[in-house]
C-alpha cells in the first residue's frame, strides 16, 4: 500500500531505478516489486502492462546482494593486505582510497538517505547512527572496522528486505490467483482474452483446471469447483445454474460457460486483496508504540554518545580522545533500533499472512492484538453455529389425511410466498403440481397463508392460524423444539411439519477449542428462545438466549463490556451491525458472498466454518507472542552490550553482533508464523 507519509522517500535514478527506503517504508509499501531498498527496478523491460515485473524476486535479489559481495571481497583483500600479505604500495592514500571504495559500496545509500531524512526534518534516523559511527571509525583510522560495520549493516538490510518480500509474495500467491488471460465465446468459437479486457455480460468458457479470471453467474447446469484461493478450503463446492461463481475459482470436472458480471477489477478476488494490502496501514498497539519510542531513544541515543565521547575529559586523568570516541562509535552502532523497527511490523505482517492463508482477513495488525486478548465470544445463532438453511425435518399427518396429496398442496401454496420455510417446504416434496388450482390465496401476517382449493379451504401456517379460524388440535405447540409448520384442509385439523436450521458439523469443535483456550461463549438470537436452547444445550454453551430484538442483542453486549472484559461478536456483519460496532472486534462468518459484511467487519472469515474462530484467535495470540519475544530479545541483547560498550568491554564486532546479528534473528523468528500450522 502506498501512503503519503513514505513518498516522499521514493527516490528514482535517470535509469528508473528506486534507490533505498527507510525499513519502515518497506514493510508499509505492499505494491508488488517496490518493497526492495537499494536499486530496484520500478519498471523494468519485463514488466507488463500494470507495472508489474514477473522476473523482479531474482533482479532484485541479485542488485541487493552485488554492491555487498564487492565491498566484502575489497575487506577481505585489504584486510589480508595489513596483516598477512604486506605489499609495498599498500599504504597511505592507496590503503585509505581502498577502504572508502570498499566502504562507499555499501555506505552510499545509507548516506544519502541520512542526508534525505535530514532534509525532510527527520535527523535522528538510524541512517544517521550508522553514517556518525562509521565515518566516526575512519576518522581515528578504524578503517576496517567502519567498513564491516557498514557492510554488515547493509547485509541485514538485504535480508530485511528479503524476508518483506517473501511474506508479500505468499499472500500474493494465495490471493492473487487470477488468470491474466481467459477464453471468451465469439459465437460458436472460444477465443483468448486478456482478463483485464473483458466487459460485462461476455461469457467465459472455463476448461477443467482453469482458474476463474472474473465474477460471474454460471450458464452451464452445475459446477464442481476449488475455492482454495478464496476461502483456505480446498474441499470442492458445487454450484448450481444460476449461483455466482467468484475469481480464483478452479473448475474441476467438465467444461462449463460463464457469464462475466463485475469488471476485473472490482471482483471479489481484488477486494480481498486490497483488504490485506490495506490491513498493514492499521498498526497495532504495539507497533504504534515502538514507532514512537524509536523517535524519542534515538535523539537520546545520540546526545549519550557524545557525553560517552567528551563528559570523561572532565574526570579521567590520562583521557585520550580517539579511546573514548571509539567507545562512543561502538555505542552508537549497538543503540541502532533496527530489530524493533523492522522485526515487529513484519511480525504482523507475517500474521495477517497466516490468516490469509487459512481463509481468514484481518483488517488490520491492531485487531490481531485484540484477537490475541480477547476473554469473550458472543455469536449469532443462524449463520454462525448453524447451516442458516431450513430442512424439513419430520411430517406429522393424520393416518385418515393422504400424506402426499396434502404435502402437493402444501408445497403448491407455500410457493406463494418467500418466506425461508416455504423454501425448505419445496425442497423436501419436489415440483409444484401444475393441476392444482389455488384461488383466493391470502398472507395472513404473523399467522401464515389461506386458500381456496376445490372449494375447501386450505391453512398452512402458525398454530395462532389455527386458533384464528377455530380449528381444534389435539397436541402442545410448546412441547415441541423445531419450527412447527400447521396444516388444516376442510374445516380439519391434519397435522404439522417440524422445520429447522441444522448444526454445523464443526460447530462442536469450535466450542471445545474455545473453552480449551479459556474463552466463555455466548450465543444470541432472535430465533424462538426454545430453539436456542436446544441447540445450545447440544453445544455445551452455558449462555444463550432466544426472542432478541438488534437492540436486545446489543443490551446483553453491554453487559458484558461492564464487567471490563473484551468482546468478540460473530455474525453476519449486516443485520448485527449495532453489536459490531459495539464489540471489541466483529468477526463476519462467510464474507465470501457479501461486500456489505466486508465493509462491516473487523475480521472476515471467507468460508462459513465457526472452528476458523479459535484459530483466529490463535493466529493473533501467536503474532503477539512472537512480537514480544522480538522485543525481549532486541532490549535485553543491546542494554547487555550497551553497557559494555560504555565500559570500554566490547568492541564494533560485538556491536554489529547487537544490532544486525540480533535484527536477524529477529526477522527470521518474525517470519516463522508464516509456517505454523494452526
Amino acid at each position: 500500500m502506498k501512503n503519503t507519509e513514505s513518498q516522499h522517500h521514493h527516490k528514482y535514478d535517470a535509469n528508473g531505478k528506486q534507490l533505498c527506503c527507510t525499513l519502515e517504508e518497506k514493510i508499509n509499501r505492499i505494491t508488488d516489486n517496490q518493497a526492495g531498498c537499494c536499486t530496484v527496478d520500478y519498471k523494468s523491460e519485463h514488466a507488463d502492462d500494470d507495472g508489474h515485473d514477473h522476473s523482479v524476486d531474482k533482479r532484485t535479489t541479485f542488485q541487493l546482494f552485488l554492491p555487498a559481495i564487492m565491498s566484502f571481497i575489497f575487506l577481505i583483500v585489504a584486510i589480508s593486505f595489513d596483516n598477512y600479505f604486506p605489499q609495498s604500495w599498500f599504504t597511505d592514500w592507496v590503503r585509505i582510497v581502498w577502504y572508502i571504495v570498499a566502504y562507499l559500496l555499501v555506505g552510499l545509500p545509507v548516506l544519502k538517505e541520512a542526508v534525505e531524512s535530514i532534509r525532510k526534518g527527520e535527523i535522528f534516523s538510524e541512517f544517521l547512527l550508522m553514517s556518525i559511527a562509521t565515518i566516526g571509525a575512519f576518522a581515528i583510522s578504524e578503517y576496517p572496522e567502519g567498513v564491516a560495520v557498514m557492510l554488515f549493516y547493509a547485509i541485514g538490510e538485504i535480508f530485511q528486505t528479503l524476508a518483506v518480500q517473501r511474506a508479500k509474495k505468499n499472500i500474493k500467491s494465495l490471493l492473487d490467483q487470477r488468470p491474466d488471460t481467459a477464453m471468451v465465446m465469439e459465437g460458436e468459437n472460444a477465443i483468448s482474452k486478456k482478463a483485464s479486457e473483458i466487459t460485462i455480460g461476455e461469457i467465459i468458457q472455463l476448461r477443467p483446471g482453469e482458474k476463474l479470471a472474473l465474477d460471474g453467474k454460471l450458464l452451464s447446469d452445475n459446477a464442481s469447483l476449488n475455492t482454495a484461493a478464496l476461502t483456505g478450503e480446498s474441499k470442492p463446492d458445487t454450484k448450481q445454474k444460476g449461483e455466482i461463481v467468484l475469481a480464483g475459482m478452479i473448475n474441476l470436472n467438465k467444461v462449463v460457460l460463464v457469464e462475466v458480471t463485475t469488471a476485473y477489477t472490482d471482483s471479489k478476488l481484488s477486494k480481498i486483496l486490497q483488504m490485506v494490502q490495506d490491513a498493514t496501514a492499521k498498526k497495532a498497539p504495539t507497533e504504534l508504540f515502538i514507532r514512537k519510542f524509536a523517535k524519542i531513544y534515538t535523539p537520546i541515543v545520540v546526545f549519550l554518545a557524545i557525553g560517552i565521547c567528551l563528559i570523561p575529559m572532565l574526570f579521567v586523568e590520562n583521557y585520550i580522545f580517539n579511546d573514548w570516541l571509539y567507545r562512543a562509535l561502538v555505542f552508537l552502532v549497538i543503540s541502532c533500533p533496527c530489530a524493533l523497527v523492522i522485526s515487529i511490523p513484519l511480525g504482523y505482517f507475517g500474521g495477517i499472512g497466516a490468516a490469509s492463508k487459512n481463509g481468514i482477513l484481518f483488517k488490520g495488525s491492531n485487531f490481531l492484538d485484540v484477537m490475541a486478548s480477547i476473554q469473550n465470544v458472543v455469536m449469532d445463532k443462524t449463520g454462525t453455529m448453524t447451516e442458516g438453511v431450513f430442512k424439513v425435518q419430520e411430517v406429522v399427518f393424520k393416518a385418515d389425511f393422504d400424506q402426499n396429496k396434502i404435502l402437493q398442496l402444501v408445497n403448491a401454496l407455500e410457493s406463494q410466498s418467500t418466506h425461508p420455510v416455504a423454501t425448505a417446504i419445496h425442497d423436501f416434496v419436489g415440483e409444484i403440481d401444475s393441476k392444482i388450482s389455488l384461488k383466493e390465496v391470502e398472507e395472513i401476517a404473523g399467522h401464515g397463508l389461506k386458500a381456496n382449493v376445490n372449494g375447501k379451504e386450505l391453512l398452512v401456517g402458525n398454530f395462532k392460524l389455527m386458533d384464528k379460524f377455530s380449528i381444534k388440535y389435539d397436541i402442545d405447540p410448546s412441547s415441541i423444539v423445531y419450527t412447527l409448520i400447521a396444516v388444516a384442509y376442510d374445516k380439519k385439523f391434519v397435522g404439522y411439519l417440524t422445520i429447522a436450521d441444522s448444526i454445523k458439523e464443526d460447530a462442536q469443535i469450535t466450542i471445545d477449542k474455545l473453552k480449551a483456550l479459556g474463552i466463555k461463549t455466548t450465543m444470541l438470537s432472535g430465533d424462538k428462545n426454545n430453539v436456542v436452547q436446544f441447540v445450545a444445550q447440544k453445544l455445551g454453551i452455558t449462555n444463550a438466549f432466544g426472542d432478541l430484538l438488534p437492540e436486545d442483542k446489543v443490551n446483553k453486549v453491554k453487559e458484558i463490556i461492564a464487567k471490563n472484559e473484551t468482546v468478540a461478536f460473530v455474525g453476519d456483519g449486516v443485520n448485527d451491525a449495532p453489536v459490531v460496532a459495539l464489540s471489541n472486534v466483529g468477526i463476519a462468518m462467510g464474507g465470501l458472498g457479501s461486500d456489505a459484511t466486508i465493509e462491516t467487519a473487523d475480521v472476515v472469515i471467507q468460508d462459513d466454518k465457526p472452528s476458523k474462530i479459535p484459530m483466529a484467535i490463535n493466529i493473533g495470540k501467536q503474532t503477539k507472542k512472537i512480537v514480544w519475544q522480538n522485543i525481549t530479545l532486541a532490549f535485553t541483547v543491546k542494554a547487555i552490550v550497551l553497557i559494555l560498550g560504555a565500559g570500554g568491554l566490547a568492541t564494533m564486532w560485538e556491536a554489529v553482533f547487537a544490532d544486525v546479528g540480533v535484527a536477524l534473528l529477529a526477522i527470521l523468528n518474525a517470519v516463522r508464523i508464516q509456517r505454523m500450522k494452526f
